[in-house]
């Protein structure tokens, strides 16, 4: 009877202390860091890319949180075919997002709604060549595994987006516009995050 409490205990204590990490009042940190290279063969063309995102978000109630990411990017190329040719990319970016948990236990299915936002200037030789707006929308599912009571391991996939980018050239009211679209829900790629939970 005693093995029994005392298991039993335990399973509640481990339920407890997993649904702890979402529900009200708690706080959660994360973000990414990227970088990117790529190089042409026989040519002299490559591109450099580098960006960072910190994340804070706060669960308003059980197992829904609100939040928002600021971070940088920037991008060297000098590949011949890119509008950006030759040229260094500069950009602040912010990613205020929903995120909604579902399920007990130490896994849970997640699905996060963002909306992407990024303000940049092209420059070539410390010219500045002009600017760059980028705004979007991308709905993420994922899953997320809690080995302890602070700690969140995700995999999820981009999943559904928008993305409408626009550059302005210097001097001219010159604009070029791209909208993109697309589901993305490639199970050979995955993302992989870790998030702190307090």
């Amino acid at each position: 009877m005693k093995k029994l409490f005392l298991t039993l205990s335990a399973a509640v204590a481990v339920t407890f202390a997993a649904n702890a990490q979402t529900e009200k009042g708690k706080v959660i940190l994360g973000g990414s860091v990227s970088y990117d290279y790529s190089k042409v063969k026989d040519a002299d063309a490559e591109a450099h890319a580098l960006g960072i995102l910190p994340s804070v978000g706060f669960f308003v109630s059980d197992n829904f949180a609100i939040g928002t990411g600021i971070g940088y990017a920037y991008e060297e190329n000098t590949a011949t075919t890119d509008i950006f040719e030759g040229n260094k990319l500069s950009a602040f970016s912010v990613a205020p997002f929903a995120r909604l948990y579902k399920g007990n236990g130490d896994f849970k299915f997640f699905g996060q709604l963002s909306v992407p936002m990024a303000w940049g200037t092209a420059k070539a030789d410390d010219a500045d060549l002009g600017n760059t707006a980028s705004y979007g929308v991308q709905l993420a599912p994922g899953f997320a595994y809690f080995p302890t009571s602070r700690i969140g391991i995700e995999l999820s996939v981009r999943g559904l987006y928008y993305e409408n980018t626009s550059f302005k050239a210097e001097g001219t009211d010159e604009k070029t516009t791209t909208n993109s679209f697309g589901l993305n829900a490639n199970s050979l790629a995955p993302r992989l995050g870790v998030q702190f939970y307090f």
